[in-house]
């Protein structure tokens, strides 16, 4: 028998949601909205779709290891030097270069509960000791997370906005945890959903780095510019940290046409801007019908929202499918009782909310 790490018993892979194909040949369906994976309604760039209707290039060659282009205009735009970023297959691979480097049996790593999956999976397979604390109205307790930090621990994870509810860290309290936190503690700062934040108070967390060797803040493309099949995600940190964390990265780990498409992404900041503002607006859509219904939302500065269906929430989760509209089930995530959905364009929103009012008045949820 194959010498298998003990803690991979009885894991299971990362399950995304239902697939567009895979939902139309379930319910027979010529038409589906997916509104499950938190990807952008409006696409791509129009600058993106141009680019790969021209592209030539030889896939022969192996890519740039170092993404060079991308790493210059990145830092360029960031205002950070080229040697303080760290290139992923997505920043789920940046979680699992931090996970691999630090995290071991021996050590313990903190995080909140519910947040994002791939913490909590990629601790487990390291060994490490996971210490995970309840949100505080769908929050991170701050506070409680530095109590369960002790000389063991090697990583902690905030997530925000949150992944699933939306919240966003309150930045007085983030700032005083920073300071707080041992300098033998890496701080991730997740901010996958950087882009969609419109909180008057906040503070572009780049700040920390100048002031702080122990934080790393993790950013992607595959949200808010819309690129999400090329996989690119970044690092930011010291340059020492991010010398520290790279010989466990895979060489050649984004492709040529990822680096290109993500370049020319970067460039368009007047498509991410209406993307911003496209977005409030269907906010303000799922925000109107909660208070309408009487439904808990979570104030979200993410592009989904996580809302109370007063029902079970796989039950909703696949009456929706039926009607065309996939999302992703509470159950799933830790919040049993609620329903997550990426905000879609302004018809589709409205298509959506009146198929849930279907199913919740059909089950007596509301009037």
């Amino acid at each position: 028998m194959m010498k298998w790490k003990n803690q991979l018993t009885g894991m299971k892979p990362y399950q995304p949601g239902r697939s567009v194909d895979e939902v139309k040949k379930m319910f027979g369906l010529q038409e589906i909205v997916k509104l499950a994976s938190n990807e952008n309604p409006f696409g791509s760039s129009p600058k993106v779709h141009e680019f790969l209707a021209n592209l030539s290039a030889n896939h022969a060659i192996y890519p740039d290891g170092y993404a060079s282009g991308l790493r210059h205009a990145l830092a360029e735009s960031i205002g950070i030097e080229e040697e303080q970023l760290l290139f992923g297959n997505g920043s789920d691979e940046i979680i699992m270069i931090i996970s691999r480097a630090l995290l071991q049996p021996g050590v313990n790593t903190v995080m909140a509960t519910p947040t994002f999956s791939q913490y909590r999976h990629n601790a487990i397979i390291e060994g490490a000791q996971l210490r995970e604390v309840p949100l505080r109205n769908g929050a991170h307790d701050l506070q409680e997370m530095q109590r369960q930090i002790d000389k063991d621990t090697a990583v902690v994870w905030v997530c925000s906005p949150n992944n699933p509810t939306g919240t966003l860290t309150n930045q007085q309290e983030l700032e005083t945890f920073v300071q707080q936190v041992p300098k033998d503690v890496l701080i991730v700062l997740d901010e996958a959903y950087f882009e969609y934040i419109n909180e008057p108070t906040y503070k572009d967390t780049i700040g920390f780095i100048k002031d702080h060797e122990n934080v790393i803040i993790l950013r992607t493309f595959s949200k808010a510019y819309g690129i999400a099949g090329f996989r690119v995600g970044y690092a930011i940190a010291q340059q020492q940290l991010i010398h520290r964390l790279d010989p466990v990265r895979a060489p050649f780990n984004n492709a040529v046409i990822s680096q290109d498409v993500a370049l020319v992404a970067l460039q368009d900041s007047s498509f991410i801007n209406e993307c911003r503002i496209q977005n409030e607006k269907g906010k303000k859509q799922f925000e109107a019908y909660a208070a309408l219904n009487g439904l808990h939302i979570y104030p979200s500065q993410g592009n989904f929202v996580l809302m109370e269906v007063k029902a079970d929430s796989d039950f909703v989760f696949e009456e929706l499918m039926k009607k065309g509209y996939i999302i992703r089930s509470g159950n799933a995530l830790g919040t049993p009782g609620y329903i997550r959905v990426t905000i879609g364009t302004t018809q589709q929103n409205e298509d959506f909310l009146l198929k849930l009012t279907d199913i919740l008045t059909t089950n007596g949820v509301i009037a």
